[in-house]
């Protein structure tokens, strides 16, 4: 518009003086712009922001140059990982691969119980990397369980924190492993860095490539199998810190003595004067005794899986609690023996000895509380005192529950015990003191879990010999150290390795395909 301005106003001419000095301070400006970010290490494109520097190069020679031994024995064993690793993932991608296509395929397809590996989010891509293009990899190894979260599908707005977190932890140990293993092999190493790609933050080194190209393939898979070792060994120590987490918090915390309830949806059925606190402990799920998260999770597992439990009631209190209510069906084929309008009254059925399909419409609280439960008739005979297993009629998949958390009242739940599991967070550690916070443990815990996950994930996947990943540099640095007296001509060699690296990253590729098909599609 600015030079359009001037061009009119000096008819015949391209550009004035005026434009000129425009032109020449914008160029100044961008100019200085550039030596501003090149002097701070800083890096700007679309979708894409860089930091790099050498401010930590003295720290990583000082790792690097620290128990020479020590260090040759762990890259070694790094090594190993790699190259074990590398065939591992292959097969493991390949057996999941089958198991999708299988249940895909079926026209009824596997619980969900089924334990499948799926990837979910893959690769971000690719030439930030002075020392090798290896893309940074988001992706999720997914063990499916009903009460699983899946980042970028399932993932609540609590959890983003851990989860990106979690994602440049392990991408920063992973960027260590190779900086570190490289100046244990004499190659130069220029800077580290961290990047975001669109929100995605990560990890990189940058080494000098021409050292890198002359040392021999052994050094160079010590140094390329050191970020998914790397990797290997947080997601291990995670899970150390995981399993020992009771005996860590043990002066602060107690366990094993029931489910405490740290979270409440506004939105759950577990809300309201009757219902769960904040602070609560619970301690029981019908018959089912609850002394952690991990019981309160596997009792849910089973009041969804089977039938509906009854209670034993007398038959003098049946007799005095029942009213007289029209019977009819529900669209499911369930029956119903209540009006519609009552928020404390529940269809009950129960079998005598004459008739097998009788129905009552009794007070829920009244018939429940002290009453233990039952499945028939025989359950309710101990006493002499003639009584009747009374089991509530429910729609299909809709269960009544007793919480129990006492002091408290027990709570009767209504419902599918999948949204009562989904809406109620819960910690299996209990603080000794008030002052404590009740959700220290679980921050602990999840961000261990996360990270278990997000850096497992970068070990296994980062392994499979695929375009872009350490893989491919695992590959053909392993071929180069294996076969070099097998298939004398370099380049027959790197054909080889160029059609396995094919192979991977089509089989790589399916994978997250139909992994991101099948999660959405749940």
């Amino acid at each position: 518009l600015l030079l359009g301005h001037i061009t009119q106003n000096f008819p015949g001419s391209f550009c004035s003086n005026e434009c000129s000095i425009v032109l020449q301070s914008s160029n100044s400006l961008k100019a200085s712009y550039e030596d501003w970010l090149l002097t701070y290490g800083l890096s700007v494109s679309p979708f894409h922001m860089r930091w790099q520097t050498a401010l930590f190069n003295r720290q990583f020679y000082s790792w690097g140059r620290w128990k020479p031994r020590f260090l040759y024995l762990w890259f070694n064993i790094g090594m190993v990982f790699g190259i074990v690793a590398m065939f591992g993932s292959v097969i493991l991608l390949g057996k999941t691969l089958m198991q999708t296509l299988t249940q895909m395929l079926t026209e009824a397809p596997k619980a969900q119980n089924d334990r499948m590996l799926q990837v979910v989010v893959s690769v971000l891509s690719s030439e930030w990397f002075v020392f090798v293009p290896l893309g940074f990899l988001l992706c999720f190894v997914l063990l499916s369980c009903p009460h699983q979260q899946v980042p970028g599908v399932n993932l609540p707005v609590s959890q983003l924190t851990y989860f990106f977190s979690a994602i440049l932890i392990s991408g920063v140990i992973h960027e260590v492993g190779h900086g570190v293993a490289a100046i244990r092999e004499q190659v130069r190493f220029n800077g580290f860095g961290i990047f975001i790609f669109i929100v995605y933050p990560g990890a990189f080194v940058d080494l000098f490539t021409t050292h890198l190209q002359l040392i021999s393939p052994v050094q160079q898979l010590r140094i390329f199998c050191a970020g998914v070792w790397h990797n290997f060994v947080l997601g291990v120590a995670s899970f150390m810190v995981l399993f020992l987490l009771p005996a860590i918090l043990f002066p602060f915390y107690y366990t094993g003595v029931g489910a405490l309830v740290t979270d409440i949806a506004e939105d759950s059925p577990a809300n309201g004067p009757r219902g769960l606190f904040v602070g609560d402990l619970v301690t029981n799920l019908q018959d089912c005794p609850v002394y952690s998260v991990e019981n309160w999770n596997s009792c849910l597992g089973d009041i969804s899986a089977k039938s509906q439990v009854g209670y034993c009631v007398s038959a003098a209190t049946l007799q005095q609690l029942s009213f007289p209510a029209r019977v009819y069906r529900r669209l499911d084929g369930t029956v119903e023996c209540c009006s519609n309008n009552s928020l404390t009254d529940i269809c009950f059925s129960y079998s005598n000895n004459l008739d097998s399909h009788l129905h009552a419409c009794l007070p829920a609280r009244k018939v429940i509380e002290a009453s233990k439960v039952c499945r028939t008739n025989m359950d309710c005979q101990k006493d002499l005192v003639p009584s009747f297993c009374v089991t509530p009629s429910l729609e299909n998949q809709t269960r009544l529950i007793r919480v129990k958390h006492p002091p408290h009242i027990d709570m009767l739940y209504v419902g599918h015990p999948m949204h009562l599991q989904y809406t109620v967070s819960l910690s299996s550690f209990v603080p000794r003191q008030n002052f404590l916070s009740i959700d220290l443990p679980v921050v602990i815990e999840t961000f261990c879990k996360y990270l278990i996950s997000l850096s497992g994930a970068l070990a296994v996947i980062n392994a499979v010999p695929c375009f872009a990943l350490d893989g491919q540099w695992i590959l053909n640095s392993f071929l180069e150290a294996t076969l070099s007296s097998l298939i004398v001509e370099k380049q027959n060699r790197e054909f080889v390795g160029f059609l396995i690296l094919l192979a991977g990253s089509a089989l790589l590729a399916a994978n997250v395909a139909l992994g991101l098909w099948m999660v959405t599609a749940r």
